[in-house]
């Protein structure tokens, strides 16, 4: 089957988490600056969780660009990916509510861990489907970076505990390294 459906649905409901998180963001009751500084927490949550939408956004528009149809597999693994993306707007409220407590942060990593798997579940279907030496199992490849960010997400959960800092910080890398776009796909279907 073609894979418009699943583009359609998918940029859907990443608009729907965005607007979501958006209303999380409550306007302060008073006009000073001093007023707005409370909502620090909820904004810098709100801040590097619109990065982790984007990113998505961007790479699942790129993975999806090298191929043309999908299978059910491949439906019920994009569906996976999005019930954990959904779960980025709780996450991030009780991290921004909470200060970046201990156990907010983990929680946070813990659905950007599943989130990075589920993603890494419906890459491999999709050059599963299309075969290893397809364009996007070319682009792909060993996936070094997507493994990397899942270790990274699983030290910063554990880190968490320890120092929630440099949990939180940890995440921020994470986010860094994906924030350009993912060439390789890019660079083998302009070939």
């Amino acid at each position: 089957m073609g894979k418009n459906r699943l583009e359609a649905f998918s940029d859907g409901v990443l608009a729907i988490i965005l607007t979501i998180m958006v209303l999380e963001l409550k306007v302060p009751h008073g006009d000073s600056f001093a007023a707005l500084g409370a909502l620090l927490p909820t904004f810098v949550s709100y801040a590097l969780s619109f990065i982790y939408i984007a990113i998505y956004w961007n790479n699942h528009h790129h993975l999806l660009h090298a191929v043309k149809k999908v299978n059910g597999p491949i439906l019920w693994a994009n569906t996976h990916l999005l019930f954990w993306l959904s779960l980025v707007p709780f996450a991030t409220a009780w991290m921004g509510e909470n200060h970046f407590a201990a156990r907010p942060v983990a929680l946070y990593g813990g659905v950007l861990l599943m989130a990075g798997l589920a993603y890494y579940l419906l890459s491999q279907c999709l050059i599963h489907y299309h075969r290893e030496g397809s364009l996007l199992g070319t682009a792909v490849g060993s996936d070094f970076k997507g493994k990397v960010s899942i270790a990274i997400y699983a030290a910063a959960i554990l880190l968490s505990f320890a120092n929630r800092w440099l949990g939180f910080g940890l995440y921020w890398v994470v986010a860094l390294i994906w924030l350009v776009p993912d060439r390789r796909i890019e660079r083998v279907i302009s070939e």
